[in-house]
């Protein structure tokens, strides 16, 4: 039995009993290699449970679950499964994308629950969702009248998307024909004193460029709290209780 006679791999086999510190050990050991083999998955399996990732994960927890429970069980066996059911899984997955059948089967076309206004009432019983559960999704999403809504469909992760009547669209700067400037989004920068170099690199500047615009507000970057910079290099150093801006 692997781990058998080998000092500080006891932990890793079945035993009568463990001590706390072989405990310890299995819930690293689970722990370390449930984050690689999530990492091998993908983001797609932690962003939206369709029904393969559902399956996964239910078994992945079951399976990793007992031997940190039950010292009767060894890791091995569990580790071995996982590893097979992973590949099961990057295979499912790599065949979804060849075989439109398959991955027919594994994500249904959306159903359409509202349309001009009008509830599916066939296709709820098809969604196998309630009158209840649509109007609490409508709700979430600002919707006072249903017959403002021009579509809404169940989405294959279990979500619902809702598009409104053209008439009942918030207004936009370009609808209405108005200058508006370029988007920039914010980006952390200066974390606790800490610089992300690999954005300073980014946005092609060094460390004196970086000193010289949170020097107004701090002289030393181990000081700084927040500092985010925007596409167009503007600097925001944040403090308490107030922040400054220095383009």
């Amino acid at each position: 039995m692997l781990g058998k006679g080998l000092t500080g791999l006891d932990f890793f086999v079945s035993k009568e009993s463990l001590t706390s510190i072989e405990w310890i050990l299995r819930a690293i050991v689970s722990f370390v290699f449930l984050l690689l083999v999530t990492k091998l998955m993908g983001q797609r399996s932690i962003s939206h449970l369709r029904l393969l990732d559902f399956i996964i994960a239910l078994t992945l927890g079951n399976i990793i679950a007992h031997p940190l429970s039950d010292e009767r069980l060894g890791l091995k066996g569990s580790m071995i499964t996982t590893i097979v059911l992973i590949v099961l899984y990057v295979t499912a997955t790599w065949l979804s994308l060849k075989w439109p059948f398959f991955k027919r089967y594994l994500d249904p076309s959306p159903i359409t629950l509202v349309k001009n206004g009008l509830i599916q009432f066939q296709n709820l019983s098809k969604a196998r969702i309630s009158i209840d559960f649509l109007f609490s999704e409508l709700r979430k999403e600002k919707v006072e009248d249903i017959q403002k809504v021009s579509l809404a469909v169940w989405e294959p992760g279990g979500t619902i998307s809702v598009f409104m009547d053209t008439q009942y669209q918030p207004l936009t700067p370009a609808v209405m024909k108005l200058a508006t400037q370029p988007f920039t989004i914010s980006r952390p920068i200066i974390v606790d004193g800490k610089i992300d170099m690999n954005l300073l690199q980014e946005i092609g500047k060094d460390l004196d460029w970086l000193k010289i615009k949170i020097a107004p507000i701090h002289k030393n970057i181990h000081d700084v709290i927040l500092a985010t910079v925007t596409e167009n290099e503007n600097v925001t150093v944040y403090s308490v209780p107030k922040e400054k801006s220095y383009n």
